[in-house]
């Protein structure tokens, strides 16, 4: 007579897992959760923009040519703007800024396409050798090893935008990674210009080896 009662707690104990679940994915009233793209978006992008906007200010700071000095005050306020914005939805979200998920594990297993395979490093991250060789360096090397890695580096970006617009339709995310692959292409076409202006190429494609 007691075994037809543990059929009952079963459906129970699995309705409760899935709503554990969904809380993690989507959280309160319909806002991204903890293990959602939508935050890991934001938690891994606020990283990548940060790196960005360090390079900027190192090349800024060595009195480069007019062009190059325009294009990392640019990047200086885009991605600082952008990173504000991130940040800002995961204090709306009511979710931590900072995260034990590595990076990119809100890029696995959620039928991306198979941009990025398996958690790892966020891609087009600067070194800590490439980021002291750009400190180091001077004149014109330093302008080709900036762009160099900065080229590489909007790669990136423009690939986890990419990935996060196989994942969501919240629109103010989706909106914003429409915003990054649109403009971080287009400064890539101009910095590869620059680079040829400098007799140099860029590294690479990180692109063209997914």
């Amino acid at each position: 007579m007691e075994k037809p009662a543990r059929k009952p707690l079963l459906i129970v104990c699995g309705v409760l897992v899935l709503a554990v679940a969904a809380f993690l994915l989507f959280g309160r009233d319909g806002t991204p959760g903890d293990t959602s793209p939508e935050a890991g978006f934001a938690r891994d992008m606020a990283t990548h923009h940060a790196q960005a906007v360090d390079m900027a200010f190192i090349i800024r700071d060595k009195g480069p040519a007019k062009e190059i000095a325009n294009l990392a005050f640019d990047i200086i306020n885009t991605q600082a703007n952008q990173r504000g914005m991130f940040q800002g939805w995961l204090q709306q979200w009511e979710l931590s800024q900072a995260t034990d998920q590595r990076p990119m594990a809100w890029m696995v297993g959620h039928g991306h396409g198979g941009t990025v395979k398996a958690p790892g490093p966020m891609p087009g991250m600067a070194t800590p050798q490439e980021l002291t060789k750009l400190k180091e360096a001077q004149g014109t090397p330093a302008e080709v090893l900036f762009l160099q890695l900065m080229i590489r580096h909007h790669e990136g970006g423009v690939q986890m935008a990419e990935g996060l617009l196989k994942l969501s339709t919240r629109t103010e995310v989706v909106s914003m990674a429409q915003k990054i692959v649109t403009g971080q292409s287009g400064e890539i076409k101009l910095m590869t210009e620059l680079l040829g202006h400098r007799g140099a190429q860029p590294l690479p494609s990180i692109l063209k080896t997914q």
